[in-house]
């Protein structure tokens, strides 16, 4: 007991009424933490490895003490990557014990597990925290593997999910001291700076600490430590995987394929790997949060199936540090960049083809659709519009808005706006 203490003291600094750091704030996410911890309900906090979530968790806790008045000793924040935890639930019991008998034994304390997939068991364990209704629970966790079966059994309905991302375009340039108000004078003003910042967005992506790095060869050893311990930790021990350099490659090459189509017949005959362990792979790694698969829009179940998928990757830097490179990347680090930021915006991405092809179909709330294509160049291909013109024709009851995002073109033609890839990731 006595070392689980000293460990808790080391995790919990405010106890001791010390300072604590709390990184540049993420307003946009704390704000709906703080929302959703209102509820009582368990707040569960997922997204890939190094997004920040443990620094969006302290900055709860700072918020918590110092704008909310709450005592420091009525927060717990547990780490479960610390190695003396990092076991069964009868560790996070022995916690519970030790900081009942020792810090804090009131009601309505606020309990905060970090990386708790970690812990073997866990999922019974804090539903039996949350029926005795006494206490503020938010979990963390770098996979949805956080949200399996087991946890959706036990507590569905009581749980609130926030996805965390990598930093969003207006976040990483306050990150880089570039502040902006959101008004037409100013972006006319800072329109060049905003579009060199963003040719470094596209290359290096936007996990925070990197983007604080200054130092390029510095930034590119961080992503590839990112890529190895997300890789390690999160697929391959979490799932027990046997075949690891076949998992490697089967990384590698989707990673330096992104943006492409691709068939699971193609995969399995290159890999070398049986279709039910080529899916296997696929289910991790969207577990992990480090790829995404698209399907191809139509209302046809078995035709969506039928169809090959495309793949994408949670961030461009990670993306760019462990895999190979081709000059005409720019163009698919663009269509990378738009898939992650329609995931934050809550959309579900599709892509079509016909004669012509389509990035993005977006299904509304209402059933209307919206199609996006990317050419990040002020030199627009025809088959950019011929693709949205073939996409409206097809689904003409349909389609509400089709959008070509380019590298500085602003205009509306032929009922297609065309709108600088900058503006549209500022949301204006």
């Amino acid at each position: 007991m006595d070392e689980i203490l000293e460990t808790l003291v080391k995790l919990n600094p405010w106890w001791d009424h010390k300072k604590f750091e709390i990184g540049i704030p993420r307003n946009r996410y704390v704000s709906k933490i703080k929302e959703y911890v209102r509820t009582g309900e368990i707040v569960v906090i997922s997204g890939v490895r190094r997004a920040g979530k443990t620094t969006l968790i302290y900055q709860l806790i700072h918020d918590l003490i110092y704008n909310q008045n709450t005592d420091p000793e009525k927060i717990l924040f547990v780490n479960c990557d610390e190695p003396i935890l990092g076991l069964t639930g009868n560790i996070l019991k022995n916690v519970m014990d030790t900081y009942k008998q020792d810090v804090c034994s009131e009601d309505h304390a606020y309990l905060i597990f970090d990386e708790i997939q970690n812990v073997a068991g866990w999922e019974k364990w804090v539903k039996s925290l949350y029926d005795t209704k006494k206490y503020n629970i938010v979990i963390s966790g770098s996979s949805s593997h956080l949200l399996n079966s087991s946890l959706s059994h036990l507590i569905s309905g009581r749980y609130l999910m926030i996805n965390v991302y990598p930093l969003d375009f207006l976040e990483y340039m306050q990150f880089n001291d570039f502040q902006i108000k959101k008004g037409r004078i100013s972006m006319a003003a800072n329109k060049d700076k905003i579009i060199n910042m963003l040719k470094y967005y596209l290359q290096d992506g936007g996990f925070p600490r990197v983007t604080l790095e200054k130092d390029r060869e510095l930034k590119k050893e961080y992503l590839k430590s990112y890529y190895d311990s997300i890789v390690y930790k999160d697929i391959i021990l979490l799932n027990k995987i046997r075949n690891v350099s076949i998992l490697r490659e089967f990384i590698y090459y989707l990673c330096s394929n992104f943006t492409s189509p691709y068939s699971y017949k193609k995969l399995t005959e290159l890999l070398k790997i049986d279709y039910a362990t080529l899916k296997e792979y696929f289910h991790y790694t969207e577990q992990a949060k480090i790829l995404f698969e698209t399907q191809y829009f139509s209302y046809s179940l078995k035709a969506q199936s039928r169809n090959n998928k495309k793949i994408y990757c949670i961030d461009n830097g990670l993306r760019n540090a462990v895999s190979f490179k081709f000059s005409k990347d720019v163009g698919q680090l663009a269509e990378n960049l738009v898939f992650v930021e329609l995931l934050r915006r809550e959309k579900e991405p599709y892509y079509w083809k016909g004669k012509g092809e389509v990035d993005f179909v977006i299904k509304n709330e209402d059933g209307s659709l919206g199609a996006i294509n990317v050419s990040y160049t002020n030199d627009i291909d025809e088959r950019e519009v011929s693709g949205l013109n073939e996409f409206r024709e097809q689904f003409r009851d349909k389609v509400v808005e089709l959008i070509v995002l380019t590298k500085d073109v602003g205009q509306s033609k032929g009922g297609i706006r065309f709108v600088p890839l900058w503006k549209w990731m500022l949301g204006i």
